[in-house]
């Protein structure tokens, strides 16, 4: 199920860029916490477990209990995070409150079970994943770490859909109508640069008599050259 971490942060009191550069100047990331009807509050956080939690994947559906210095403890889920275009490092972090019983706007990734002793897959077919991530509706405290497919069954050519998917956990995804691809078992492809190739059919003009190739004809003598007068 989803996993909750806990994020220290320091309540900052200027919002605007010039309070953004600042915070970032002192080394620290500059965040906000907002919604559930109430004022946002402004936070800064350290790089470091930013990072730590950017690397580690799969943050957009994690819970993340940012605890203010001197202040409350927020629930929330990481919204958002800008980098900076040149280092690609983090500039500002935002992060949404979460009510209990909530449901939220989540990306849940989707991991593949028993690949290698899938019939397709050892009948040389290739696995291409449609979907590595379903946005889905989910509540707070039920949203997954990753959705699962069972590919021991699966065979050349099928189709793996969101029916295929062991247990959703009462999510729903955002696309509804339609029971849509998430990922199919394509056949295997032949690479036409390692066929061989034949050899050309001999040119029958060039055939002499009893069906025996012709000689090639000798090379004309150089001309004598002309007597001195």
């Amino acid at each position: 199920m989803v996993q909750t971490v806990r994020i220290e942060a320091v309540a900052r009191e200027h919002a605007g860029k010039g309070a953004a550069r600042a915070t970032r100047r002192s080394g620290l990331v500059p965040g906000v916490v907002y919604g559930a009807k109430q004022e946002a509050t402004l936070v800064s956080l350290d790089p470091r477990d930013v990072m730590k939690e950017l690397t580690k994947g799969g943050w957009q559906s994690h819970l993340y209990e940012v605890a203010v210095k001197d202040g409350p403890t927020e629930r929330t889920i990481m919204r958002d995070v800008q980098f900076d275009p040149v280092t690609d490092r983090p500039i500002h972090v935002d992060f949404q409150r979460v009510a209990p019983g909530a449901r939220i706007r989540v990306r849940v990734p989707v991991t593949f079970l028993h690949e290698d002793v899938s019939p397709g897959i050892k009948a040389g077919g290739v696995l291409n994943v449609v979907r590595r991530e379903i946005e889905v509706m989910a509540e707070i405290d039920k949203v997954p770490d990753h959705f699962q497919i069972d590919l021991a069954a699966a065979k050349v050519g099928e189709s793996l859909r969101w029916s295929a998917i062991k247990d959703n956990f009462g999510a729903r995804p955002v696309i509804i109508g339609r029971d849509f691809v998430v990922a199919t078992v394509a056949a295997p492809t032949t690479d036409e640069s390692l066929m061989p190739v034949a050899a050309p059919a001999p040119d029958p003009k060039a055939k002499g008599k009893g069906g025996k190739a012709a000689p090639a004809k000798a090379a004309a003598a150089p001309a004598a050259p002309a007597k001195k007068k």
